[in-house]
């Protein structure tokens, strides 16, 4: 074994500009795959200044410091720091504010970030479904036939068809009934995790009432993966394909928030719209469920209002809405 060199005395240490320039900071940030992550640097020992490196730089503040000849610096230890999280909720309520809303109506909007699983909700109460419902109805239907370990029969993909891209009432009905009307839905929306959405009564299935946090659920189980939906992957892309092939002047609402959402391909998004003006105001329903491609990432969006004077009013909020709601996960 070599003899061991003896310790030197110790000296001052020399401090090079560049020493100097590494040891001016407080703050070490280290870039990591799920993100950046902030990092404080302290000397251990003898109250010397924090160490800080770019997330860019090759070079380690003990590497920089060990080029400088004769210099005794003592290792830097580093302690990580929290990034304060982001309150997408309260961005969304900010994104929102500039948005005209008539006097009497009221509006909710949920949006998911599908690659970050990040998610921001505007407002809890509960609104009637109108058409949007028939997304819940197919979802429960095809629930029931995996229970039964079948496929659809011919005649319940013909009322599925039409129901979803036409947004056809008797066939919606007819399904209503084969799901075992408001019972068959809330038994699917249990097992969905829906737990503020409840079934209209008899044949009312229009005036099930839900919020936009609950069809941002039912969303996940239609565009969700294997581990996150009660449905098989080929009832969703079953769905999936229903929605994406709206019949054309019903490819309104969260569809103007997708890329391309003036392209005839409509390749940017697949969704569901509701409109119903009430018998006893003459005041309208208007909501919008689906996903949307904005910037080559995907969304799932959820808008229901209800109170607009008008269809279109109702339409121009729920959009204006959407693009909101999209904006706040936006680049």
């Amino acid at each position: 074994m070599p003899p061991r060199r003896a310790r030197r005395p110790a000296r001052p240490a020399v401090r090079r500009p560049l020493l100097r320039a590494l040891l001016a900071a407080a703050l070490l940030v280290y870039g990591t795959a799920a993100g950046t992550l902030y990092v404080t640097a302290r000397a251990q020992e003898g109250g010397g200044p924090a160490v800080s490196s770019a997330a860019s730089s090759s070079v380690s503040p003990s590497a920089s410091a060990s080029t400088a000849p004769g210099a005794d610096v003592e290792e830097a230890s580093v302690e990580p720091v929290a990034v304060p999280e982001v309150d997408h909720d309260a961005l969304l309520t900010t994104a929102l504010a500039e948005i005209p809303v008539e006097g009497g109506a009221a509006f909710s909007v949920a949006v998911l970030d599908v690659e970050s699983g990040d998610a921001a909700v505007y407002g809890d109460g509960r609104f009637e479904t109108a058409s949007i419902v028939k997304v819940d109805i197919l979802a429960a239907l095809l629930l029931q036939a995996q229970d039964a370990d079948r496929g659809l029969t011919a005649r319940e993909k013909a009322y599925a068809a039409t129901m979803i891209r036409d947004s056809d009432n008797a066939a919606a009905t007819e399904l209503w009934q084969a799901i075992g009307e408001a019972e068959g839905l809330d038994a699917a929306n249990e097992r969905f995790g829906l737990t503020r959405t409840v079934g209209g009564d008899g044949l009312y299935w229009g005036l099930t009432r839900t919020t936009a946090a609950d069809q941002l659920v039912l969303l996940r189980q239609v565009f969700g993966d294997d581990d996150e939906s009660e449905l098989s992957g080929a009832s969703r892309t079953y769905v999936r394909g229903l929605m994406g092939r709206i019949a054309a002047g019903q490819d309104w609402g969260v569809s103007a928030a997708a890329d391309g959402s003036t392209d005839s391909s409509r390749v940017g998004f697949a969704l569901k719209n509701g409109w119903l003006p009430r018998t006893a105001t003459g005041l309208w329903v208007i909501n919008s469920v689906g996903r949307v491609t904005v910037d080559g990432r995907d969304r799932l969006v959820a808008v229901v209002s209800h109170g607009n004077t008008t269809k279109a009013k109702g339409i121009a909020l729920v959009e204006a809405a959407a693009r909101a709601g999209v904006s706040v996960f936006s680049s």
